[in-house]
């Protein structure tokens, strides 16, 4: 047993695919939703023997998971090894009382909603459905339902955002107190149609993102937020007994093991990295008579483990162990970086890059990596 503590479960269906997306989502397909979940409980049933017990984190995400049929969703939730964190993620409009009430008596203590914007004419751009006051809602409906730790995703880069509509999004979020935060900068995937129809607007925006991501960053930490990851932000508690990073997705960055279930879904286990095709008429095709699903896998050496544990590691606030890493880094290059003050070594033990350093993000990354 290889002892993975942290298992991802994609729940692909959408009410509509934002022109922006480049996920593996199903538009509708509402006559598939049991048989989908059928063939996630046969995968993990298959890839048990991976996990170990008990888990650290469960995140369930998307498409749109909390779009996914009630008692589908409520069959997989129970069906579920227990975990210390188990997050869902929801698009705001898709929050109701009862929703609310049938994470919460299975075990959700962390939801994760996609707000992406407070203004109404950059929602129309993003194509998505919900407003302020449904997200207003989500967030005190989850709460009626004692699900007290809230994310909250926000974009920017926008076609036609000004720093002013940022502002007032970076406003509207704190109003609601959210544990944390998501602020990440637009990516519009060439082929998509967003691109097709924005793609100067976005060349334009992109000369102003710097400044974006530096106003966020200034405005959350401000307001007491820690800035614990390049994108991710969250807050302290008085009594500092809570921590409400994600532990999931500091599995990812801290090189952790994980498992993925569902079509599209990535697993990376000891020396190995594989990823379920996209196709859902061929996953449930292979689940429904007991084997794998079609799946790509690569091989992972020594040297692909460690460049990647270094550009995760280094977009934490926290020092990055250098121990083995030696041969990653381009010493040079390090010298530079900490003489210009964007890195700072701890004698020869650990490595972390300063908030100058972090807010030049990759590219100090890029320039480190031997």
């Amino acid at each position: 047993m290889s002892g993975v503590r942290h298992l991802y479960v994609h729940l692909p269906f959408c009410a509509h695919r934002c022109g922006y997306c480049d996920f593996v989502t199903i538009v509708g397909r509402r006559d598939s939703h049991e048989a989908y979940v059928e063939a996630l409980l046969g995968e993990l049933d298959l890839e048990h023997d991976h996990l170990a017990e008990p888990l650290e984190t469960v995140y369930l995400g998307g498409g749109t998971p909390t779009l996914t049929a009630p008692d589908a969703l409520e069959r997989l939730l129970d069906s579920l090894p227990p975990a210390a964190e188990l997050t869902v993620e929801a698009n705001p409009e898709t929050v109701t009382p009862s929703l609310a009430r049938l994470l919460s008596r299975n075990r959700v203590n962390r939801v994760s909603i996609g707000a992406q914007s407070f203004h109404h004419g950059l929602l129309s751009v993003l194509e998505r459905r919900a407003g302020l006051d449904d997200v207003r809602r989500a967030v005190h409906t989850l709460r009626d339902a004692n699900i007290d730790n809230i994310s909250l995703d926000l974009l920017y880069g926008i076609p036609g955002q000004s720093p002013s509509d940022l502002a007032r999004d970076l406003e509207e979020a704190l109003a609601l107190e959210p544990q944390h935060l998501s602020c990440y900068e637009l990516e519009a995937k060439p082929g998509t149609r967003f691109t097709h129809t924005f793609g100067d607007e976005l060349a334009r925006q992109s000369e102003a993102l710097e400044g974006y991501f530096e106003r966020v960053v200034d405005t959350l930490t401000a307001t007491g937020y820690r800035w614990y990851e390049t994108a991710n932000f969250c807050r302290h508690t008085e009594s500092g007994t809570r921590d409400f990073r994600s532990r999931h997705n500091l599995a990812y960055w801290r090189g952790k093991d994980y498992l993925g279930l569902g079509i599209g879904a990535v697993s990376t286990v000891g020396c190995l990295r594989w990823r379920n095709a996209p196709r859902l008429r061929a996953y449930l095709e292979a689940l429904a008579t007991g084997t794998d699903p079609p799946r790509e896998v690569e091989p992972l050496d020594d040297e692909i483990k460690r460049r990647e544990r270094v550009m995760l590691g280094l977009r934490l606030d926290e020092p990055l162990d250098l121990a083995g890493m030696e041969a990653a880094l381009d010493q040079p290059a390090l010298d530079r970086l900490e003489s210009l003050g964007l890195a700072v070594r701890q004698g020869r033990e650990t490595l972390t890059l300063t908030p100058r350093g972090r807010l030049l993000g990759g590219g100090v990354t890029a320039e480190l990596l031997a």
